[in-house]
């Protein structure tokens, strides 16, 4: 007769760590990880003044790329002999930047305007359907155009003024998962225990549907970056040069001469940055989002 064998503890995974690890293993989401890692990297080294001088004539004018002239001129130069590289640099650090604090601003306003405004329903709900239906039938564009111009040029009139425009979708999402969340089981036993509005709202649900406040924050990064791009190629942003903007919108002339180097290489940091966004956006949707972590 043998004896009987102790089955080890099987070890309790939950869905959500579980849908990271999975993501973690596929290879395209690493590869976005360290592109995006390179980006604020480079940010952040601009941040703290390590970054090379984009204003620095480092050629001349309208230097083809090239490996015999150093790290300065692979990249060519500018009509003013300046490193097509080291400008890009620069735009890098303004990009990542504006894609860090435009969140900052509408991912709160948009999750507590959401909140209230599908916690509490009636008036204060239609008052906060009203400002976001108002605000949403308007071109993005020119609101944010608006706001520039009062506040100001410059990165922090934009931020700003994108915050103060980008929270509508977020908040759309937000109350729609509140009306469903409010009348729920846990809901109406944490109200019998004498839970407050502030405790249910922010202790109870929240926690519940804080994955669409992620995704969406994820994607604003990148609405951001090429919002600010379109904004300082129509000449309301950044003015210093320092922006992927700039150096598109001088770079748009200087095709019909043949000079393609410069665009070819915004475009190129553009393209890195978005893509991995992107690929980051749709990992966290699959990794965070409560319907597609059992599938």
């Amino acid at each position: 007769m043998t004896e009987p064998t102790i089955s080890q503890p099987i070890e309790h995974v939950s869905p959500l760590r579980r849908g990271l690890r999975q993501l973690m293993r596929r290879r395209i989401v690493q590869f976005s990880l360290v592109v995006l890692a390179l980006y604020v990297l480079v940010a952040l080294l601009g941040i703290v003044g390590l970054l090379p001088d984009y204003q620095e004539r480092v050629g001349t004018g309208y230097q083809p790329p090239s490996f015999d002239g150093g790290i300065a001129v692979i990249l060519g130069t500018d009509v003013f002999g300046r490193s097509v590289l080291y400008k890009i640099l620069a735009g890098t650090r303004t990009a990542m930047l504006i894609g860090a604090m435009v969140p900052l601003i509408a991912v709160p306003i948009g999750v507590s305007l959401g909140a209230i405004a599908g916690f509490y329903g009636g008036k204060i709900d239609a008052f906060i359907v009203w400002l976001f239906s108002v605000i949403s039938s308007l071109p993005y564009i020119l609101i944010v155009l608006a706001i520039s111009f009062v506040l100001g040029k410059g990165m922090v009139a934009i931020c700003v003024a994108m915050g103060l425009v980008g929270w509508v979708g977020l908040c759309r999402l937000v109350r729609a998962e509140l009306i469903k969340h409010r009348e729920r089981e846990y809901v109406l036993a944490a109200r019998l225990l004498g839970a407050s509005d502030a405790v249910l709202i922010f202790k109870h649900i929240l926690p519940n549907v804080l994955h669409v406040a992620i995704i969406t924050a994820s994607l604003q990064v990148l609405g951001a970056i090429k919002s600010e791009v379109i904004l300082t190629y129509l000449g309301v942003g950044i003015q210093d040069g320092s922006s992927w903007g700039t150096m598109i919108s001088d770079a748009s002339g200087e095709l019909v001469q043949s000079i393609w180097w410069p665009l070819a290489g915004v475009v190129t940091a553009m393209f890195f940055v978005i893509y991995a966004l992107n690929v980051l956006g749709d990992a966290l949707r699959d990794a965070l989002d409560p319907k597609l972590l059992d599938r």
